[in-house]
């Protein structure tokens, strides 16, 4: 999770819009590192104790209907890497060849289990395995789908720094985004236009104070959300 040195960054990562967050990151490596290990411990224990959970979300989801249990999206981490993401399957199969790849209030694609796993945010819990492997940490930028991040600004690049997370400040403030989307008539469109810009404000202001305990914080705050 250590932030490479700049000139190791990606070329289209090394523009002055990046450079300000980089160097506050650059000063927290010791920081990033306990975080890291934070990350392996904790998703190491939480999988240990929810693997019965895993069991049952995988059996409800193979009875209810046809298709894998995980959803493997590719989505963009650190440094623009991509990684198949796991998620549990809330939709019916290759539901991402029928529409938008962002999911909308009372998308059609949507399974009837898949609505309660949505709704109880369930479906996100398979990502402690992403955590556990290195590709996502529990607090950072929600990873986004190749085309959207080939449409970030040389500012939003700097989300890039560090890897992407299961949850953050603007995932708290938008989780009803699906909501925001469902009058939309072209929903790539205004995700990109009008929603992304907004996320990544949050995103970005995050990125200037991060730090461990803050961390914590939006993890008990995402949880308090939930429950909400």
């Amino acid at each position: 999770m250590l932030v490479k040195k700049w000139k190791k960054l990606p070329p289209e990562m090394q523009n002055e819009a990046v450079r300000p967050y980089y160097e506050k990151l650059r000063k927290k490596n010791f920081s990033l590192f306990w975080k890291r290990c934070f990350d392996f411990f904790v998703s190491t224990l939480m999988l240990l104790l929810l693997s019965p959970v895993f069991v049952i979300l995988a059996i409800a989801i193979k009875i209810d209907s046809r298709g894998p249990v995980f959803f493997r999206q590719e989505r963009v981490t650190q440094y623009g890497k991509k990684f198949r993401i796991f998620k549990f399957r809330t939709m019916v199969n290759n539901a991402d060849k029928m529409g938008s790849q962002v999911t909308v209030s009372n998308d059609m694609r949507i399974t009837k289990v898949g609505k309660f796993i949505r709704k109880c945010r369930l479906d996100e819990v398979s990502q402690l395995i992403d955590v556990w492997r290195g590709t996502m940490s529990f607090v950072g930028t929600r990873p986004e789908v190749p085309k959207y991040v080939e449409r970030y600004s040389d500012e939003m690049l700097a989300t890039l720094l560090l890897p992407a997370g299961v949850t953050s400040e603007a995932s708290i403030k938008f989780k009803d985004e699906d909501e925001l989307l469902k009058d939309a008539e072209n929903v790539d469109d205004t995700y990109v236009e009008v929603v992304l810009p907004q996320k990544m404000e949050y995103n970005l202001q995050s990125l200037k104070k991060q730090g461990f305990w803050r961390d914590i914080g939006t993890m008990f705050k995402t949880v308090f959300a939930v429950l909400k």
